[in-house]
């Protein structure tokens, strides 16, 4: 209430406001005598830490794309080595003027295919694996621009939610914009046989091109459902916070504008966002810390037994894409 009289002592003498107060508010309020001692004291030692606190927190949001809610914030805070409470934070939030921002709903990419996706589904709607380079998951979505329309296209590492690969295009009427996030992603893993790579049924992946690829690498193609964005739910969220957290803030002139965004975006959700499905660590930091506990060589050993069963499934579907047989059943 000081900072209401504050705000109104120019327009209002102190005793007016303090006595319509007291009239008017149940409990009664501070005399006109009360604030002057108040104000002649200065400001506490809370409200000193709260102002500190305020203006960090409003630092803190914006280098984060803005997204930040009360849960973030908090985690982030701490994370820092401040003794803070999550009420706190959402009272300090509020001081500040900043909450979070939703998720967006995912636009709609896919083309469907001419012919038939004969791909297994060999994730079921489990999102989750073991070890990094395990399951990827892989979607389109796209941005508009001033001058058209731009697609992205991301690979994500199911265990730590690291975007392995990514790719920006013009046009969706190519297998090239898929293909280079695909290559970018391999190039990244320490290993990719005995993975799974699962994404919708969009023509750019059920292309041979892109399917001999993955076969080449050990990988095995897997897709869900056809219309049902629950079966490459992980994917779409993705898609949902790329568009929420950062196309969404600001329009777009050209490709080049998104693709600088993109990759400033992709590398701070890598490097610094915090994720809650990871309990509130980074990609990074989830990878780095798989690392440190299990030698490469444990890996290598466990996706050994696996190289046999994937490697053929792969090679099985390209066989019966060009020979136009019957879709295959998932390994088990």
């Amino acid at each position: 209430m000081i900072r209401f009289i504050d705000e109104y002592r120019d327009r209002f003498s102190i005793e007016f406001i303090c006595e319509t107060l007291n009239t008017h508010r149940v409990g009664g309020f501070i005399t006109s005598r009360g604030y002057r001692q108040s104000k002649a004291r200065g400001m506490s030692a809370r409200s000193l830490r709260d102002a500190a606190l305020v203006a960090h927190i409003a630092e803190v949001h914006e280098e984060n794309f803005g997204v930040y809610g009360i849960r973030k914030m908090w985690h982030t805070l701490r994370r820092e080595g401040i003794d803070i409470g999550r009420e706190q934070t959402a009272r300090l939030m509020r001081l500040a003027g900043v909450r979070g921002k939703g998720k967006g709903k995912s636009p709609i990419t896919t083309r469907k295919p001419k012919g038939p996706d004969l791909r297994p589904d060999l994730v079921n709607r489990k999102f989750n694996a073991p070890a990094p380079a395990r399951l990827w998951v892989a979607d389109i979505t796209y941005v508009r621009t001033r001058k058209g329309f731009v697609y992205t296209a991301f690979v994500t590492d199911v265990f730590s939610r690291r975007i392995v690969g990514w790719a920006l295009s013009d046009s969706m009427r190519t297998e090239a914009l898929p293909l280079q996030a695909l290559n970018q992603a391999i190039v990244s893993a320490k290993e990719t046989t005995g993975l799974i790579h699962h994404s919708d049924h969009g023509s750019q992946y059920v292309s041979i091109v892109y399917n001999e690829r993955l076969a080449e690498y050990g990988i095995a193609a897997s897709t869900g459902t056809v219309g049902d964005s629950y079966d490459n739910a992980l994917a779409e969220n993705v898609n949902g916070s790329y568009k929420n957290e950062l196309i969404h803030r600001r329009s777009w002139d050209s490709v080049v504008d998104v693709e600088i965004a993109t990759f400033e975006w992709v590398n701070w959700w890598n490097e610094v966002r915090l994720h809650q499905s990871l309990g509130y660590r980074t990609p990074a930091e989830v990878e780095s810390e798989f690392w440190e506990t299990n030698p490469a060589q444990e890996i290598m050993e466990i996706k050994a037994n696996e190289r046999v069963k994937l490697f053929v499934c792969g090679a099985r579907f390209i066989g019966i894409c060009r020979s136009g047989r019957g879709r295959p059943r998932p390994f088990g």
